[in-house]
This record gives C-alpha cells, sequence and structure tokens, in this order.
C-alpha cells in the first residue's frame, strides 16, 4: 500500500493524531502545504509519478497536478538554479535532491546565490526556497547515497540547516521550513523514513529550537537526526547500569538553540556528542566547541565525541563498523570522570 493511500487527510487548521512513518509524516507535511497556499510548488527528480525514491512525494502528482509537484531532468544544480528564480518571483519552491551526495552539483548554486542573495539585496529579494536532502548512512547504500554532508550546509552562512529525528518533527519542521521566508536546507535521516510515531498535525515547530529527548541528570548526549534513537538507546542500557543520562535532539544545526544545550549540559555537568557524519572539522566539533565555551565552569569531565571515522564510506557490509553505535557511546560516557563524582 502506498503512503497516500494510508494517509489520512484533512485540512491543516483542523488537526489530526496519526500514527505514522517518517516517510508519511514528510508526504503529509508537503500535501497540507500544498494545498493551503498555491504558492508552494514541490520539483525533483522522479518525484511526480513515481513518488519519489523514497516515496516521500507520493500521491502529490495525482491530488495535485503536473503544475504543482512535477519531474525534473536529472541536473541538480539546474533543479535549484529553476528553484531560486521561482523564489526570487514569489513562489516557494520545495525540491528534492535524490540522494545525499547527488545534490552536491547543486553546491555552487546553493553556496553562491541560495544563502547569498537576501544579504545581497540587504532583504530586497528573499529565497523562500527548502531543499530536501535525504542524508546518512544506515539503508545498506553505497558512496554518493549515505554522505554526511550537513558540515557544508552549516557552514554556510544564510542557510537554515534542520534535521528531524521523528515523524513528529518531520511534519512540524518541514511546514515550518515551507513557511520561512528565507532557505532551508531540510535534511532527512533515510535510516528513519519506516520508524513509526504519533503526529498531531496541530502541532507547530520553531525552526533554530532544540528538544529535550529525554531527561536525565548525570550525564547529557547531545545528537540530531538518526543519531537521536541511537543516544536513546544507549540511554536506556546506561539506565539499567545505573546511571541517569539526559538526551537533547539539537535539531537545527544553523541557527544553532545555545539556550537549552548550555542549559541541558550544565545541569549535569557531563556530555557527549553523537553523529554519524566524520568528526574532523564537522558539526560534531562545532558543537563539542559551543558546550566547551559556554559550560567549562561546570564541566566535571572532557566533552566527547561518537562520530563515523575520517574516511570516505564504507561499503555495505561494512556500514556497521563505520556508524556509531551504543557500545562506542557507552564506552564515551565511562571516560567521564565518573571516579569524582
Amino acid at each position: 500500500m502506498t503512503i497516500a493511500q494510508d494517509d489520512t487527510r484533512t485540512t491543516a487548521d483542523a488537526g489530526t493524531v496519526t500514527t505514522m512513518t517518517m516517510a508519511g509524516a514528510l508526504n503529509r507535511a508537503l500535501a497540507d502545504a500544498l494545498a493551503a497556499d498555491p504558492d508552494v510548488i514541490v520539483f525533483g527528480e522522479d518525484v511526480g509519478a513515481l513518488g519519489g525514491v523514497f516515496r516521500i512525494t507520493d500521491g502529490l502528482t495525482a491530488r495535485f497536478g503536473e503544475d504543482r509537484c512535477f519531474d525534473t531532468p536529472l541536473a541538480e544544480s539546474g533543479i535549484v538554479g529553476t528553484a531560486v528564480g521561482m523564489a526570487m518571483n514569489g513562489l516557494r519552491p520545495v525540491v528534492e535532491m535524490q540522494f545525499d551526495a547527488f545534490a552536491l552539483p547543486a553546491f555552487e548554486q546553493v553556496v553562491s546565490h541560495v544563502a547569498k542573495l537576501g544579504n545581497r539585496t540587504r532583504g530586497g529579494i528573499r529565497m523562500p526556497l527548502v531543499i530536501r536532502i535525504p542524508f546518512g548512512g544506515g539503508i545498506g547504500g553505497v558512496e554518493h547515497h549515505c554522505d554526511s554532508s550537513e558540515a557544508y550546509y552549516a557552514h554556510t552562512p544564510g542557510l537554515t540547516v534542520v534535521s528531524p529525528s521523528t515523524p513528529q518533527d518531520a511534519y512540524s519542521l518541514l511546514r515550518a521550513a515551507i513557511a520561512s521566508p528565507d532557505p532551508v536546507i531540510f535534511l532527512e535521516p533515510k535510516k528513519l523514513y519506516w520508524s513509526k510515531g504519533e503526529v498531531d498535525t496541530a502541532v507547530t515547530a520553531e525552526l533554530g529550537t532544540a528538544r529535550i529527548a529525554r531527561e536525565g541528570t548525570d550525564v547529557t548526549l547531545l545528537a540530531y537526526g538518526a543519531s537521536v534513537p541511537l543516544a536513546l538507546e544507549a540511554a536506556e542500557v546506561a539506565a539499567a547500569e545505573g546511571r541517569s543520562v539526559q538526551v537533547v535532539d539539537v535539531r537545527s544545526l544553523s541557527p544553532f538553540d545555545d539556550a537549552i544545550v548550555t542549559a541541558a549540559v550544565t545541569s549535569t555537568g557531563r556530555a557527549v556528542v553523537i553523529a554519524e557524519a566524520p568528526g574532523h572539522v564537522s558539526v560534531a566539533s562545532e558543537i563539542q566547541a559551543r558546550v566547551f565555551e559556554r559550560c567549562f565552569e561546570y564541566l566535571e569531565a572532557p566533552v566527547r565525541r561518537v562520530t563515523g571515522f575520517d574516511t570516505p564510506y564504507a561499503p555495505p557490509k561494512l556500514e556497521h563498523w563505520y556508524l556509531p553505535d551504543v557500545d562506542r557511546v557507552l564506552d564515551a560516557i565511562d571516560t567521564l570522570h565518573w571516579e569524582d563524582a
């Protein structure tokens, strides 16, 4: 059964509470945005009749027509360039990059135009543009299909960069991204597309905010995207060993929610940052640095990182060695000077 057939649609204003997959939540968010605003346009490679590689756009062309959700040539730079022109002229394009590394041919457009037009024109031209990018590993894909390229975008001033970890956030953050007057890079952890959770379509999210995913008093795990369920799993195991572990879903990589993260780490005095991307010059590095700068006098131990390795992404049979796992997170927790507690 397709996502579109599974989806129980009502108007966004009424609000419904439904258990759905993250893929279904994203599909619902796109459908509700298309229904609510005639300026919203969805396009990309195979997003029309096929419904996208991961079926996120399933049923949208049939419901809204080819003028609102349509296929493009296999030319990512052209896709983003077209979206820039649309956004400059009042539309709200939502484009899909088929896989994470497939977005790289459009990177010059993103950095030189999408991110800078607002600043270059002193706000005279805004970019209400969303670029959806499936990212990360865990699906047994090969290189170019499992990249974690978030640092490139988070390093670029002018871009908002977010990544959901739950179906609820997938829905609420995507609706907020489409409503934003400025460009948003929306990173979708493909490993979580078929994870399930309750979604209330009346719940809104504010871009630029983190959330407390689990309360705890001994140590704070900081994660985003597919690393959040891993952090929660590690917290459960640690709880059985007598340690109270707090989990923060960073979810907004840029802008970064220093207030929630700082308060969380200050409350426990210990922190571990978890991310799939290689650790060198990474988002995890930035989070670690911000925590050191803002929480130093409260820290009982150095801030640790658990990341992917500084190598090209591993082939499918070896990716479980590359990706962070519960044992690596627990090992990092064990190094946090517990003998001084």
